[in-house]
């Protein structure tokens, strides 16, 4: 049979002059199903990691794509466009419901967060060596401790009949925020030129902004690093509720840290000899070079503009990152700051409580157990010649 036969055979059974309706699984084929010639995807990796432009331009370009219609809302009949358009009436009453929720929200939490006020504020006095805590504050804490530990409560006891004989009171409690800020989120952040000055932190706290968002403030002693007594950092949420009526974070600023002469955690100098040419002579070149520290916290990263059409990944995850820390510190350590300095958050955050050692093994342990129920499945097989009918595991039982 020749092509010409062949042509003259198409019906328009096997030739639609349309497409597949919407509710058929038939698609286009796609690169995936043309099998001529396949791909070689190493060259093509090659060429995208050289071209990096190109990988940037077809990631804008597809990004584009996002949220475009695809048609098929425009091919509807005029009837059903209209139902269409009447759900999106609905969903917008349902949306202005979803930003007074939030908004309602926000003021519950600026009401209570007066009341939590004042325990805040006894609590740094605590901290600072101002006040004592009572005697019904302290049972009530001591009633949260491990009752099992009776010689560790002895020996503690004895310590501190110990510490009072002898004089030996500490004030306040010391380091309590850079404790609390190590067994935390922030630990990531803190570098060990950073915890003399976190050493003298005294507070934490927060406040609300009239417009949606919120400050943070941390409260220095005297220190040889910086003469800022307050450091605050605020982060501001734009004026429209977004999808959901949930606020949508805008951008954030920070204050500027007084840096004392030559202690600026941000920046390290580092020494260079350089020998003149013609002279022969040499000197001592100092260049100052950013080096990371947990105060780059209050200089965080500029959101880019619409304007700017590429999207910078490394800027993206440091908003993001930053925006992160700013709400650890805001819902998570400054609420429970003395369960984060014992540790004890770390049980709820990671679910310690639930941890039964008894439940997990090593993994070399068990790829041994592995091979040995391998070696004696092969075993029973041998000796099994295939005569006799396998019994059924118990998972395969039927009841």
């Amino acid at each position: 049979m020749n092509i010409a036969d062949m042509e003259n055979m198409k019906t328009p059974q096997n030739t639609p002059a349309n497409n597949a309706p919407i509710s058929s699984r038939a698609q286009v084929p796609g690169v995936p199903s043309i099998n001529e010639e396949d791909l070689d995807r190493a060259a093509a990796a090659s060429i995208f990691a050289q071209n990096p432009k190109l990988v940037s331009m077809m990631q804008n370009k597809l990004q584009g794509l996002v949220g475009r219609s695809s048609g098929y809302v425009e091919s509807l009949p005029a009837p059903v466009r209209k139902r269409v358009a009447g759900l999106k009436g609905v969903q917008k009453e349902h949306s202005k419901l979803e930003a007074e929720f939030q908004e309602e929200v926000l003021q519950l939490e600026k009401r209570y967060f007066a009341k939590f006020t004042p325990l805040y504020e006894k609590r740094a006095k605590i901290v600072n060596g101002q006040t004592e805590p009572t005697e019904q504050e302290i049972e009530a804490g001591e009633e949260d401790e491990d009752e099992e530990d009776e010689e560790a409560k002895a020996e503690q006891a004895e310590a501190d009949k110990k510490d009072e004989a002898s004089g030996a009171e500490a004030k306040g409690i010391p380091e309590f925020w850079l404790s609390a800020m190590k067994n935390s989120s922030l630990a990531e952040t803190i570098t060990d030129r950073d915890e003399d000055a976190l050493k003298t932190l005294t507070d934490i706290r927060m406040e609300y902004l009239d417009r949606p968002g919120f400050r943070l403030i941390f409260e220095f002693g005297d220190n040889e690093f910086f003469s800022n007594k307050t450091v605050s950092k605020t982060y501001y949420y734009q004026e429209e509720n977004g999808y959901g009526g949930d606020f949508i974070y805008d951008h954030a600023e920070g204050d500027k840290v007084e840096w004392k002469s030559g202690k600026d955690l941000t920046v390290k100098v580092e020494s260079k000899k350089q020998r003149n040419k013609n002279t022969k002579q040499t000197r001592v070149v100092k260049k100052t070079i950013p080096t990371p520290s947990f105060f780059d916290f209050f200089n965080p990263a500029t959101p880019p503009s619409e304007e700017d059409e590429e999207v910078d990944e490394e800027i993206e995850a440091k908003l993001e990152l930053d925006y992160q820390m700013g709400e650890d510190i805001k819902e998570k350590l400054i609420p429970r700051a003395i369960d984060w300095f014992t540790g004890e958050a770390l049980q709820f955050e990671q679910g310690l409580d639930d941890f039964d050692e008894d439940e997990f093994e090593d993994e070399d342990d068990e790829d041994e157990d592995d091979e040995d129920r391998d070696d004696d499945e092969e075993e029973e097989d041998d000796e099994d010649d295939g005569s006799k009918p396998k019994q059924e595991t118990a998972e395969c039982k039927q009841s």
